[in-house]
């Protein structure tokens, strides 16, 4: 039985001065190659860096790249409302995961009950009129 390795996609790495920048991944290793989240070509696969460069270049992807850093601080506050937001959820869903345990070990209980008055009540088919 073989792994199967998956495409990434190409997101950009942030410099030391705060604004994204292009920085080909390393190819290989198993790897088949790079989505790009640029929109350009939504589908297209790149599987060299010398195609990834090449597609560096592009209008587009120069232009998604720009926007990228007139956002960089939405995206700095919409990830933080996010992790936020993660952090919640999960508190919410530890809750909930205890109530239904509670709830389940009710349901045992009260099943476990049920059949144990069924099996010892005996009734006296004679007495009913």
């Amino acid at each position: 039985m073989e792994l199967a390795v998956e495409c990434d996609t190409y997101a950009p790495n942030l410099s030391d001065s705060g604004k994204y920048e292009d920085c080909a991944p390393r190819f290989g290793n198993g790897m088949p190659g790079y989505y790009c989240g640029c929109g350009a070509r939504k589908d297209k696969l790149y599987t060299s860096s010398s195609m990834l460069n090449t597609h560096f270049k592009t209008k587009a992807h120069q232009k998604w790249l720009e926007l990228l850093n007139l956002n960089r601080t939405n995206h700095f506050t919409e990830n933080m409302k996010l992790t936020e937001t993660v952090s919640s959820q999960r508190l919410i869903i530890a809750r909930l995961e205890q109530t239904v345990a509670s709830k389940d070990a009710t349901i045992d209980y009260l099943t476990h009950q049920l059949s144990a008055q069924r099996s010892t009540t005996v009734v006296d088919l004679l007495e009913i009129n």
